[in-house]
């Protein structure tokens, strides 16, 4: 195994994204040579794994369709089984500026995990109606959980420590909002730090959300419920290992 401890992974979760993927992952390896670049095709129908190959991706391909949860945890635990320290989410629809990844890792200088932050003075992004009341709401609630000021709790531009790394391993929940509500609320009950560093974002290279309309309409009463339930859930006690005696 290379040791890869000095390098960065990027995690770039893909699902049908034939169109995008190739110059997300171009604009990556322009950004910096110390960045490694591993692909999720999610159980994509197009080809998305074979153009992410061609860009000079490495790929890992799951039989069907997890959801990004579900492809970001695959990354993270080759992450771990890699040696790698420092891992990121950057998303194959090109809204996450590669040339904004040195920023967003900065943060881990003095926290676990470190989101690029939309809505924090930079940038002309903008989000209306229930969502963007959705996101206050959500951002508040999660600045008393991690017990710092967050603007955009649920932005997917965010990089991982070590010990992020380990505990995203052994819990990264698939199910909506999990990836980026769920998956923050339990790092902070397991003790972890989270710092937020401004970004712009930028809009997507080709395609359309695979939210859509209907999962926009309904965001605000998901996403408060999703973060009902992810507050009450508290950490597990990780359990002690038990000594086994040698036999005689």
């Amino acid at each position: 195994m290379t040791a890869t401890s000095n390098r960065v992974l990027i995690i770039v979760p893909a699902w049908n994204e034939a169109k995008n993927v190739g110059t997300t992952v171009r604009e990556i390896q322009a950004a910096s040579p110390a960045y490694d670049v591993v692909v999720i095709d999610d159980g994509s129908a197009d080809q998305t794994s074979r153009i992410a190959r061609e860009a000079g991706a490495r790929v890992l391909t799951l039989p069907f369709n997890l959801g990004v949860g579900g492809a970001m945890r695959t990354g993270f635990t080759y992450a771990q089984r890699h040696g790698y320290s420092r891992a990121i989410q950057v998303d194959a629809d090109g809204q996450h500026n590669p040339a904004d990844i040195d920023l967003v890792l900065s943060g881990l200088d003095h926290a676990d995990i470190s989101i690029g932050a939309r809505f924090a003075d930079v940038g002309d992004y903008t989000v209306r109606g229930p969502r963007r009341w959705a996101m206050i709401f959500l951002a508040r609630v999660l600045s008393r959980v991690a017990k710092t000021r967050l603007t955009d709790a649920t932005s997917g531009f965010r990089a991982a420590g070590p010990r992020a790394i380990d505990q995203y391993v052994r819990y990264y929940p698939s199910e909506y909002f999990g990836d980026t509500l769920d998956s923050l609320v339990a790092a902070c009950h397991a003790g972890l730090t989270v710092t937020q560093v401004p970004v712009a974002m930028r809009a997507r290279m080709h395609g359309t959300s695979t939210q859509g309309t209907v999962g926009a309409t309904l965001y605000l009463l998901r996403a408060v419920f999703a973060l009902s339930l992810a507050v009450m859930r508290r950490a597990r006690p990780v359990r002690p290992t038990t000594a086994v005696e040698p036999a005689a």
